[in-house]
Parts: structure tokens; C-alpha cells; sequence
């Protein structure tokens, strides 16, 4: 079994509009994090996941998911799972959970300009 308290996890400001709290269990097959997102994220373009299945649940607010050529409506309690490499932005007041497999890491990650 795996612990991580809120005191020990890493707060990351991912810009302006968004601040993620990550939940490093040491684990390579899956990670979680909480994040909130005020505005739009990523600031301009896309973002895609090289790697990971990004597995979403909004535990409040609302806002817009536009991923590849469709544009989604979330709101609370509703669940999202990106697939690797597609494209996507957020727009909205959204506070998520996102659980990653294999586990997230900024490496996988590549911003597009779009």
C-alpha cells in the first residue's frame, strides 16, 4: 500500500489559470492529481499526452473540453478519457481529478500550437 498526504504532495502553478496539486505515489504504472482550472488550459494551443490515458472526473464547476474535432460540455460529476496523442484545450471554472496510466510525467507532454 501506497500513502500520500495532502501536506506531501508537489503543487505545480501550470500557468496563470491553472494550478495542479500531484499525488507522487512512486508508482510508474499510475498517478492522480487534483487541478483546477480558471480560465482556459492550456494558455493558447493544444496539449497532448505522448504516453498516458488521462482518465478525468470534475468533481465541480463547468467549462468546455474541445478535443480533437469535438467540442464537449463537462460538468460536475461527469468522467472524460483522453486517449494518447489526442489534442486538446479546456475552458471553463473546473476543478478535476485526473488519474493517468501509465503515470503522468512532464516528458510525455508536448504543446501544440494550433
Amino acid at each position: 500500500m501506497k500513502i500520500v498526504k495532502k501536506e506531501e504532495a508537489s503543487i505545480r502553478k501550470n500557468s496563470e489559470k491553472t494550478i495542479s496539486i500531484e499525488y507522487d505515489t512512486k508508482d510508474n504504472d499510475i498517478n492522480i492529481a487534483y487541478v483546477e482550472i480558471n480560465g482556459r488550459h492550456p494558455a493558447k494551443g493544444k496539449v497532448l499526452n505522448k504516453i498516458s490515458k488521462e482518465l478525468i472526473y470534475v468533481v465541480d464547476g463547468m467549462g468546455t473540453l474541445f478535443i480533437e474535432n469535438k467540442i464537449v460540455e463537462l460538468k460536475k460529476d461527469d468522467v472524460v478519457l483522453i486517449e494518447p496523442n489526442e489534442k486538446y484545450y479546456f475552458e471553463g471554472n473546473l476543478k478535476v481529478i485526473p488519474a493517468c496510466y501509465p503515470a503522468w510525467n512532464i516528458n510525455q507532454v508536448e504543446l501544440i500550437d494550433e
